[in-house]
C-alpha cells in the first residue's frame, strides 16, 4: 500500500500545527480571565483541522477528475450548508432555511453564469469551486441578516404596517421601508469592505495569491473581480429573500401573520 501520500501530509500539516501557539495562548487568556470558552476554542479549532484535512482530499479527487457534475454537486452542497446555517439566524420566519437556500441558490448562481459567459473564470473545478464558496460564505451572511432584521422590524412597526394594509396598501407598499432598512444594514458590511481592501487589510484570495508567488499586481486583479462578485451575489440574494419571506408574513387575504410576529 501506497503511503507516500500520507507522509507528505503530515510533513505539511507541521506549520498548521505549529501555529496552534497562538491559540494555546487565547485558551490561556480565556482562563486568566474566566471566560469559560476554553473548551469550546478547543473544540472549534479541532472541528476546522478535520473540516479543512477532509475537504482538501475531496477537492484533491474533484479537480482530477475533470467532471462538471461533481462541480454541480460541490456548489449544491456548499448552497444546502449556507442556506440551513442562514434560516437558523432568521429562526423564526417560517420556512426560513428553504428560503434562504433559494435565495443563495439564486444570487450566487446567476452571479457565476456572468462571469464564466464573459469568461471572467473558466468552467473547471479549481476555478469554480472556490469562487462558488467565497460567494456562496457572503451571501449566507447577508441573507441570513436580510431575513432576521426584515421580521424584526416588521414585528416593532406591526401597527404601521397594519394601518397601510387597512388604507389599501398591498405587502410589498406596507413593508417597502423595513425592506430598504434590513437590505441597507446587511449590506452595508459587504459595501464598507470593498472601500477599505488594500488599505486596512489584504483579502484571503490576494494574500493568498502573493504568498503562492503570484505577482501582486495579479493577485489584485483577480481581488477585484472577487470583490464585484461578492457585491453581486450579496445583492441578488439579499433581495430575493424579502420577495421569498412576504408569501410568510401575510395571508392571501393580506393580512399580517399574527403567528410570525407573536414570538420574541
Amino acid at each position: 500500500m501506497n503511503t507516500a501520500w500520507l507522509a507528505e501530509f503530515l510533513k505539511g500539516m507541521l506549520k498548521p500545527v505549529a501555529a496552534l501557539a497562538v491559540v494555546l495562548m487565547a485558551i490561556v487568556l480565556s482562563r486568566m480571565q474566566k471566560l469559560g470558552l476554553e473548551w469550546e476554542m478547543m473544540y472549534s479549532i479541532l472541528r476546522a483541522f478535520l473540516q479543512l484535512s477532509v475537504i482538501g482530499f475531496v477537492l484533491q479527487f474533484i479537480f482530477n477528475q475533470q467532471n462538471s457534475g461533481w462541480i454541480i454537486l460541490a456548489y449544491l452542497f456548499m448552497v444546502t450548508i449556507a442556506g440551513y446555517t442562514a434560516g437558523q439566524r432568521a429562526k423564526h420566519v417560517p420556512r426560513g432555511k428553504y428560503v434562504a437556500g433559494a435565495s443563495i441558490l439564486a444570487g450566487t448562481s446567476v452571479t457565476m453564469a456572468v462571469l464564466v459567459l464573459l469568461n471572467v473564470f473558466p468552467f473547471t473545478p479549481r476555478y469554480i469551486i472556490p469562487v462558488a464558496g467565497m460567494m456562496v460564505g457572503n451571501a449566507m451572511t447577508v441573507t441570513g441578516v436580510t431575513m432576521k432584521r426584515l421580521r424584526d422590524d416588521v414585528k416593532v412597526q406591526i401597527s404601521l404596517v397594519e394601518t397601510a394594509l387597512a388604507l389599501g396598501a398591498t405587502p410589498r407598499q406596507a413593508t417597502l421601508q423595513q425592506v430598504k432598512r434590513s437590505l441597507v444594514i446587511a449590506l452595508s458590511p459587504v459595501l464598507d469592505n470593498a472601500k477599505t481592501v488594500g488599505l486596512i487589510s489584504l483579502p484571503g484570495a490576494m494574500t493568498g495569491l502573493i504568498m503562492g508567488g503570484a505577482s501582486p499586481v495579479e493577485a489584485i486583479q483577480l481581488q477585484i473581480v472577487v470583490m464585484n462578485m461578492l457585491i453581486g451575489a450579496s445583492t441578488v440574494s439579499s433581495i430575493m429573500s424579502t420577495y421569498l419571506c412576504w408569501p410568510n408574513f401575510f395571508t392571501k387575504a393580506y393580512q399580517l401573520e399574527t403567528k410570525v410576529f407573536s414570538v420574541d
